[in-house]
C-alpha cells in the first residue's frame, strides 16, 4: 500500500506535464481497492495469489497492445517478470546500484542515479527521465460518499480523535511492531490529557485483531476498535477526519500523508529517511540509528540504504514518554 501511495503522485505529475497522455497501471488486487476509481488511469488487475496463472491473465490483456514507454518501478523479480509481458519500446527501470534482484537485466534504460532518497523521491527519477519538471507531491484520491458517511460516524464533526494503526499486516514483519501495552498508555495519555478519543484501525489477519483486542483491554479509555472492519476507502476516510495516526512504519502512514493527516511515525526497524512519512518528518520518533548501530556495529551512513533492522526488540527503545511528547508538540504546532 505504502508504494501505491509513493507512486500516485509520480503518476499525477505525468498528467499534468500531458494531459493527453494514456496511462496503464498494472496493479495488485489489494491496492486496486484504494485507487482503481481514479479517472483518466486505466487499471488492470495482476493478482498474485493466482500465481502462474497472473502472467498468463497479463499476457492475453496485453495481447495486441504497444505502449511507447513502461515504467519499471518495482524492484521485485514478480514485477520484472511480468513487465516482460508488456510490449513497449522504452523499458525504464532502476539505476544500476539500486536495481536489487536483477531488475537491470529487464530494462533497456535507466533513471538517474540518486543516492539515498526518499522512496517517493527515486520514484520521482522516472517521471524526470521522461522530461517531467513539475513535480510537487500530489494525490487526490476519490474517497466515495459512502466511506465518507462511514468515517462520520465514527468521527464526527468537531471531534479530535487519535487514531492508531498499531502493527504492519505481514505475519513476517512482527519485528516492526510496538507493544500492545505501551499503545494502551498512549491511549490514556491522550484521553486524559486532552479528552481525545481514539481509534484502532487494521487489517483482517490475527495478529491484528489480536493487537486491537490487548489495546483496547489493557486502555482505562477503551478505544473504538474497527480493526478487519474497514474497506480501504473507508480507511481513507476516516485518516482523513482523524486529528493524528500513530503507527509504525506500515501502508496506513503513507494513506494519512496523502490525505494531509499528521503520523506520528515509530520508527526503529527502518529509517524514516527512507520509508518515513513524506511530510512531518518532525513528528517521527526515530530509533533507527541507534538500533541500526547495535545490529550492524556501524553507523547510518556505513550501511547499505534501506537496510532493516530485523530484531523484534529494536522497537522497544521507542518509549511511551517520547510518543507522548511527540503528540504534545504536534497538537501545541
Amino acid at each position: 500500500m505504502g508504494d501505491v501511495c509513493h507512486t500516485l503522485p509520480v503518476v499525477r505529475s505525468i498528467q499534468r506535464h500531458w494531459p493527453g497522455t494514456r496511462i496503464t497501471w498494472i496493479i495488485g488486487k489489494l491496492e486496486a481497492g484504494l485507487l482503481d476509481d481514479i479517472p483518466g488511469i486505466e487499471f488492470i488487475i495482476f493478482d498474485k495469489g493466482r500465481g502462474q496463472l497472473a502472467y498468463a491473465d497479463l499476457h492475453r490483456t496485453m495481447r495486441g497492445r504497444r505502449f511507447d514507454a513502461l515504467l519499471q518501478m518495482q524492484i521485485s523479480l514478480r514485477a520484472s517478470l511480468a513487465g516482460l509481458l508488456i510490449p513497449a519500446r522504452i523499458r525504464l527501470g532502476f539505476d544500476r546500484s539500486r536495481a536489487r534482484n536483477g531488475q537491470w537485466l529487464f530494462t533497456n534504460a535507466r533513471i538517474a542515479a540518486q543516492p539515498r532518497q526518499h522512496v517517493m523521491d527515486g520514484l520521482f527519477g522516472f517521471a524526470q527521465a521522461l522530461g517531467v519538471t513539475d513535480l510537487t507531491p500530489r494525490w487526490d484520491i476519490p474517497i466515495p460518499p459512502q466511506a465518507e458517511e462511514f468515517a462520520r460516524r465514527h468521527i464526527p464533526e468537531g471531534r479530535d480523535l487519535l487514531i492508531i494503526s498499531p502493527c504492519s499486516s505481514n505475519r513476517l514483519r512482527n519485528w516492526r511492531n510496538w507493544s500492545a501495552e505501551n499503545y494502551a498508555k498512549v491511549v490514556d495519555y491522550a484521553a486524559e490529557r486532552y479528552g481525545m478519543g481514539s481509534l484502532i484501525t487494521g487489517g483482517g489477519s490475527e495478529l491484528e485483531r489480536e493487537y486491537g483486542e490487548r489495546i483496547g483491554s489493557l486502555a482505562r479509555h477503551t478505544p473504538v476498535d474497527l480493526v478487519g472492519r474497514t474497506s480501504l476507502k473507508q480507511l481513507l476516510a476516516l485518516l482523513q477526519r482523524g486529528r493524528v495516526l500513530i503507527s509504525p512504519d506500515s501502508g496506513p502512514v503513507h494513506m494519512a500523508t496523502a490525505v494531509g493527516t499528521p503520523v506520528i511515525g515509530l520508527y526503529a526497524t527502518s529509517n524514516p529517511e527512507r520509508t518515513g512519512p513524506y511530510y512531518g518528518r518532525q513528528w517521527v520518533v526515530n530509533r533507527y540509528p541507534e538500533a541500526a548501530r547495535e545490529e550492524f556495529g556501524r553507523p547510518v551512513e556505513q550501511i547499505r540504504w534501506g537496510r532493516r533492522v530485523r530484531n523484534p526488540q529494536a522497537m522497544q527503545r521507542i518509549s511511551v514518554e517520547e510518543v507522548c511528547r511527540k503528540l504534545d508538540d504536534l497538537l501545541a504546532s
